[in-house]
């Protein structure tokens, strides 16, 4: 299901938020009803469970993502510019949705629960293949390097993204980023334009 209706997507948007705050454990389903002003028993009717919710989070959050992917391959770009609009979509879909990737993450790594995520791994199949795609085009055109990695690319756009998240405190004090707004522009233009120049080295670095 990804055809969310309004009440929903409310109930999503408050359950991500306190998931992020709280912790997926910290927050119960009485927490979500109360903060979305609904009795608990419109969240068992719509999702049946708390887990079933967070898995409902996932497919609204990543339901037109592949669709953007695929859209950018198909796009009249240079091989390179292809590889730059991907990183920008990288970089603003996970700041923009960073609670959600967070709690993904450590619900997956923590392996407490059973969390179906086969929508989230398959949306992760999906760009990689058309990452794999813009790749091969590169090298056909001799523009990149035929022994690229390809498997562990996003792994360091979103290990970059990820280390500046997790010490925030600490770039916040050494780069002076005094609001939510100087991170945001830090983020889209710093830190998007060092991890271009960083995935660009990897595919024309010379041995």
């Amino acid at each position: 299901m990804t055809d969310f209706n309004d009440k929903q997507i409310e109930i999503l948007q408050v359950a991500e938020n306190l998931f992020a705050e709280q912790g997926f454990d910290g927050t119960s389903v009485r927490d979500i009803a109360k903060s979305a002003n609904i009795n608990i028993a419109m969240i068992s009717y719509y999702f049946g469970s708390k887990e079933k919710l967070l898995e409902a989070l996932i497919l609204y959050r990543i339901s037109d993502m592949r669709l953007q992917m695929e859209n950018l391959y198909r796009e009249e770009l240079t091989p390179i510019e292809k590889i730059d609009r991907l990183i920008e979509l990288y970089i603003k879909r996970i700041h923009q949705n960073k609670g959600m990737y967070q709690i993904i993450h450590f619900e997956i790594s923590s392996g407490k629960r059973i969390i179906n995520c086969d929508a989230f791994n398959e949306m992760k199949k999906n760009n990689l293949e058309v990452l794999k795609n813009i790749i091969k085009e590169g090298q056909d055109k001799n523009i990149f390097n035929k022994d690229v990695n390809v498997v562990l690319l996003p792994t360091t756009i979103m290990g970059t993204y990820f280390h500046f998240q997790m010490n925030k405190p600490f770039f916040k004090d050494i780069l002076n980023l005094n609001t939510q707004e100087d991170i945001n522009n830090y983020v889209y233009n710093e830190l998007t334009i060092h991890i271009k120049q960083t995935i660009k080295a990897l595919l024309t670095y010379e041995k």
